[in-house]
């Protein structure tokens, strides 16, 4: 039978799903790490080149994100609903699209110097990186240990709790202390994307928790 009968595009292929999210969850991790390095540095030229390197990782994540999109119209069987699929990958996708997107307004702006806070805030989003990696790495066994993906789930909340409170905190300090309104715009910018990185990440975790009521 040819490769491209009628009978063969329908028939079940391997899921090649599980590695390419894993894939997406590596790439994060190594955003989360690059951008951890980007906060603490004050030289121009290293932040732009730790940009740059963001940008490549980002830039990964979105060619694996469409060949996960390009497999759910190949596949005719999935491990799960091809939407749900579809938006975990895409949300994955948005928490390195935040970094880059921290990254890329610390290049930019160039601030004089980067509050101590922005490492507590990529700190926390390291953790909701990891949080993530080792949810997609029992994605694959979620009906044998849905106990331990709920517990990341949770995790991935209460961070994005904590960086609210450190954002919000900040801010409040920021207006009351800082006379350049220049640098004040700068810091406000990037403060902001930072935190909503987290959120991104928490919205991952939401997922995973209806995905767990539907196959759990």
């Amino acid at each position: 039978m040819k490769k491209n009968s009628f009978f063969n595009r329908f028939t079940p292929k391997e899921p090649k799903f599980f590695p390419l999210l894993k894939q997406m969850s590596e790439v994060l991790l190594t955003a989360s790490d690059m951008l951890i390095d980007c906060v603490q540095r004050s030289n121009p030229q290293e932040r732009v080149d730790l940009y740059r390197q963001i940008k490549e990782q980002e830039r990964i994540g979105d060619k694996l994100f469409q060949e996960i999109f390009n497999e759910l119209g190949n596949t005719f069987i999935t491990p799960f609903d091809r939407e749900d699929i579809h938006h975990l990958a895409g949300y994955i996708d948005d928490v390195t699209d935040g970094i880059n997107s921290s990254a890329k307004r610390i290049a930019i702006y160039n601030p004089k110097e980067i509050s101590k806070i922005a490492l507590d805030l990529a700190l926390l989003i390291k953790q909701a990186a990891e949080c993530i990696h080792n949810v997609i790495d029992q994605l694959e066994v979620l009906r044998r240990r849905p106990e331990k993906i709920m517990v990341c789930c949770s995790e991935l909340h209460d961070i994005e709790n904590k960086a609210d409170d450190v954002y919000e905190t900040y801010i409040t300090k920021l207006f009351a202390e800082e006379k350049d309104s220049i640098e004040l715009i700068k810091a406000k910018e990037i403060m902001y994307e930072l935190e909503k990185t987290t959120d991104a990440a928490e919205h991952v975790g939401k997922l995973i928790r209806t995905i767990i009521v539907k196959y759990a």
